[in-house]
């Protein structure tokens, strides 16, 4: 059976990838593993971090003269931006320490609260450099070793993507390993390129809509009473609107027209 662990955080000095399992005598290269780093870098709507993070790994263990030795296989990658500023170095230092700016608020639609709560966190970045789209390239690099033993049976893989939304493909034909560069040539990894622009579409006009809570507000006829006095004082007030806001084809508008 084969098992990998991983470690690291998204902004610390790297991460690092375990993999248990793998047969004696298996054909590995620095290069293998970051050709799929590369790839994994692509893609349409990818953060600012794709941009200018650099995939640098070094094989600490398991492999000799490029083939591996049956022994665990240990694989780190470097965190670049660790690098670029002292600042990382005290915020994610493992020495005992406090930071001097803690994230007391937790981002909506990440693991932040739930993680906050479940271990009694109060720095939400205790949980979010850890559950970090960044911890992926570990994953990454895992995978490609798992891909490097299949190709040794003559087994290659590769995925595409055949819906986004409610836009879905009719091409008939499927690619193979010939035209993978094809696909990942599509900001979608769409390998139908009739549809691919269909896709981008579908993703611009996903929109959604925001709405503003407010606490602690007069109730309507405390407002009123507030206008009155405006009012008698020589004040102006030209009127109260309705106006929760939408979000449609990456624009925000307002759903009154007032």
């Amino acid at each position: 059976m084969i098992r990998y662990l991983t470690a690291g955080e998204s902004h610390g000095q790297a991460l690092v990838a375990v993999v248990e399992g793998l047969p004696a005598g298996l054909r590995v290269t620095a290069e293998d593993i970051q050709a799929e780093l590369g790839r994994r870098r692509l893609g349409y709507g990818r953060g600012p971090r794709q941009r200018f993070e650099v995939d640098e790994i070094e094989l600490l263990g398991g492999i000799r003269h490029g083939r591996t030795l049956g022994s665990p296989v240990s694989i780190l990658i470097k965190n670049t931006e660790w690098f670029r500023s002292d600042v990382w170095h005290e915020e994610m230092s493992p020495a005992p320490g406090a930071t001097k700016k803690p994230l007391t608020q937790p981002r909506p639609g990440h693991a932040d609260l739930s993680g906050m709560q479940k271990y009694g966190f109060d720095d939400a970045r205790d949980v979010l450099e850890r559950a970090s789209a960044r911890e992926t390239a570990a994953r990454v690099a895992a995978g490609a070793l798992a891909k490097l033993l299949l190709r040794e049976i003559g087994v290659d893989v590769l995925s595409h993507v055949i819906q986004m939304g409610s836009v879905r493909s009719t091409a008939v034909a499927r690619p193979t390993m010939a035209d993978l560069a094809k696909v990942d040539e599509s900001p979608v990894r769409c390998f139908d390129e009739k549809t691919q622009d269909a896709m981008i579409a579908e993703i611009e006009a996903a929109g959604g809509k925001v709405r503003f809570v407010q606490t602690n507000v007069a109730d309507e006829q405390s407002v009123k009473d507030f206008i009155e006095t405006v009012v008698s004082q020589g004040g102006r007030l030209d009127g109260l609107v309705n106006n929760a806001g939408i979000t449609r084809d990456g624009l925000i508008m307002r759903m009154s027209t007032k």
